[in-house]
């Protein structure tokens, strides 16, 4: 029973939009029918049943009336059609009515009931549908007889009134049945996209009122909770921009100090001087933190041209940065992020390394990728997962140098470029940073 349930739901439309075309298309399948079979059974089989009766008194009044076979050696079937001089009946006998094409009518039993009531005895209706509407029958009189009944005006080829009608009809409901359920679904999708961008930072503006009283409803709350939360955002990013401006001074002034300080005390002098740049890199990450970086528009450009940036950049450290470029397209980017993500991971690379980094770029198709690999002592694989959370730093093994921003930082700048970031460990020992960014 499981398996066939869950067969059944992978058959099952799962959008809303689906469910509700399909509910709407089964009710009007379901109208169109019980109004066919209601027109068929109250309008199309009386007149086929007067129709029929029509025949049977023509048939009837034609036996009683009797043939005459035995001048000039006529068989029935000759003194019938000979009777008979318009074209309203044929006569044939076995052959042929089988030559005419008897075999291709199809029997009707409540015909052939009604037809042996009227003629007295069992007789045999049989309807034809090609190029004419034919009426066959074989009447108790002469059962060795057919008599065909030709109908003019009414062909299979030719669509009845009724049935274009209700073609007309269904297909009018069902186009105005996908209409409603596209008006009625828009709200969501616009909805569904809105929430999308808040999840990535991008705070859209209100979105409008409109659809049904549930979904105006929700969307009513959604914009107050955009709007709550990118106020939110604005009161953390000033309140953060305000701390790292003053703290900036009194770190200014202590550094001043440190300058006047004697040459025996140096070794302090040196410490000093290193805790305000470390200081001083927090708080430049706290500001790299709230930006969201946001700063600049998305424009085209080559990732490899950005590694070479970096690589040039941090040419004056000590160690070896090894390079290897895969020819990449060009694609849209913040430059200036992209190029802030590659020196957080070379810095990263540097500081828990020891000496050695690598940097490479990949294309596979859909996306364009740029590595960062180190010969440090790497991360734990539990704990790897955490190290994009903010204020979040990895193991002892690699120190706890930073405010743990940095990761953080990275994440959400790729976020905003709908890549992704994968961390791993090498098996020749240290880490490798992986960053996918896709193409469109």
């Amino acid at each position: 029973m499981s398996l066939n349930r869950r067969w059944w739901q992978r058959l099952l439309p799962r959008s809303s939009f689906s469910q509700t075309v399909m509910l709407i298309g089964c009710l009007l399948l379901t109208n169109q029918l019980v109004s066919y079979i209601s027109v068929a059974v109250y309008f199309i089989k009386p007149s086929y049943q007067q129709i029929n009766q029509l025949i049977a008194r023509q048939v009837k009044l034609l036996f009683v009336d009797g043939v005459d076979i035995g001048r000039e050696h006529l068989t029935m079937v000759d003194a019938l059609n000979a009777k008979v001089r318009d074209d309203t009946m044929h006569f044939y006998n076995q052959k042929q009515a089988r030559e005419a094409g008897i075999d291709r009518a199809t029997y009707y039993s409540f015909l052939s009931s009604q037809m042996s009531e009227y003629l007295g005895g069992q007789a045999e209706v049989r309807i034809a549908q090609g190029e004419e509407f034919e009426i066959w029958i074989r009447p108790p009189q002469a059962p060795s007889i057919w008599i065909k009944v030709p109908l003019t005006g009414l062909n299979e080829k030719n669509l009845s009134p009724l049935t274009l009608y209700l073609m007309v009809i269904g297909a009018l409901s069902v186009a105005g049945g996908w209409w409603f359920a596209r008006q009625q679904n828009r709200p969501l999708r616009r909805l569904q996209k809105a929430a999308i961008a808040v999840s990535r930072g991008d705070y859209p503006k209100p979105l409008p009122l409109t659809g049904s009283t549930e979904i105006v409803e929700v969307t009513n709350t959604f914009n107050q909770m955009s709007h709550s939360m990118k106020q939110l955002e604005q009161d953390r990013a000033l309140l953060m921009a305000g701390i790292s401006h003053d703290l900036r001074t009194p770190l200014t002034r202590i550094r001043l100090a440190s300058e006047m300080m004697v040459e025996e005390d140096q070794y302090l002098k040196d410490g000093i001087v290193n805790d305000i740049e470390d200081m001083d890199a927090i708080i430049n990450q706290f500001i790299s933190y709230i930006r969201q970086d946001q700063e600049g528009s998305r424009e085209l450009a080559q990732i490899n041209d950005l590694i070479k940036d970096v690589i040039l950049a941090e040419s004056n450290r000590e160690g070896t940065i090894d390079s290897e470029l895969s020819q990449c397209p060009a694609i849209l980017m913040q430059d200036i992020a992209i190029k802030r993500v590659l020196s957080n991971l070379v810095e990263n690379a540097f500081r828990y390394g020891q000496g050695w980094v690598k940097i490479s770029s990949q294309f596979n198709g859909q996306f364009v990728g740029f590595s960062v690999e180190d010969n440090g002592p790497g991360i734990k694989e539990e704990q790897i997962p955490k190290l994009f959370q903010p204020f979040t730093q990895g193991d002892t093994a690699r120190g706890s140098v930073g405010s743990g921003l940095g990761l953080a930082i990275i994440k959400r700048i790729i976020d905003r470029h709908q890549g992704k970031v994968i961390l791993t460990n090498r098996n020749e020992g240290g880490l490798h940073a992986q960053v996918w960014l896709p193409i469109e």
